[in-house]
């Protein structure tokens, strides 16, 4: 605990001295070129907004995975903005003798501030995509049955519901011709075109390695269909 409070001070207090490093390096350059008084201190503090700004903009959209172009173009501005008045005024330019670009630039850097700060307070954030719930699935057939083939289940089944259940008077059905329901149904579906064909293709495979006939569950089975449509592979063989 004493280590991680001992490294959590030297980091505050290397902050501070940067801090205080940069904002006079700032001031000078703002100073020397023209803007005196009260302005010179107020350069420093726009280019450390701007750059702390630009920073929790560009971290917020990538951790919510987001592209972050644009906060991080205006990090580079505030940051190549601090790094440029550090480097000037470490003796390479003549404070005395600014040049009149670098005039024109440092009295154009509360337009191009206002600007970036406006665009990263103000443009809206995207926000999370909903969570879909799905409900779980009752359905008792395998996953791997093709689309085709289930819905093609599901339209053969209500044929075979209706009739007896639909009269009040008759008994509730037995077990035993619920039981029987699972064969009736698989033997009223009719493969599609497609899979008749591949069945039959698999079919003359099978008799061609083998020399035997073909067997309608191994066929079934390389389809990836359910064990109630062996009957319908059957009578395509």
């Amino acid at each position: 605990m004493r280590a991680q409070l001992a490294r959590v001070d030297a980091v505050i207090v290397q902050a501070v001295i940067a801090g205080a490093l940069s904002f006079s390096h700032l001031h000078d350059l703002a100073d020397a070129a023209g803007q005196g008084g009260w302005k010179a201190w107020a350069y420093p503090v726009s280019v450390d907004l701007l750059l702390v700004a630009a920073w929790r903009r560009m971290r917020e959209q990538q951790r919510a995975g987001q592209p972050a172009g644009g906060p991080r173009l205006w990090f580079l501005i505030a940051l190549a903005a601090s790094l440029g008045a550090n480097v000037a005024t470490a003796g390479l330019l003549d404070l005395d003798d600014v040049p009149a670009s670098l005039r024109v630039v440092v009295a154009g850097w509360p337009a191009v501030a206002f600007f970036g700060g406006t665009l990263l307070a103000h443009t809206p954030r995207t926000p999370d995509a909903p969570t879909v719930t799905t409900a779980p699935e009752t359905d008792t057939e395998p996953a791997h049955v093709p689309a085709a083939v289930d819905a093609l289940e599901r339209d053969a089944l209500p044929a075979l519901v209706t009739g007896p259940e639909s009269d009040s008077e008759s008994p509730a059905t037995p077990e035993p011709v619920a039981a029987v329901r699972a064969p009736m149904r698989a033997a009223a579906v009719t493969l599609p075109p497609a899979l008749v064909d591949r069945a039959q293709a698999l079919a003359e495979e099978q008799r061609a390695a083998t020399g035997l006939a073909a067997d309608p569950d191994s066929v079934r089975a390389r389809l990836g269909l359910p064990p109630s449509m062996t009957a319908a592979v059957a009578a395509h063989l």
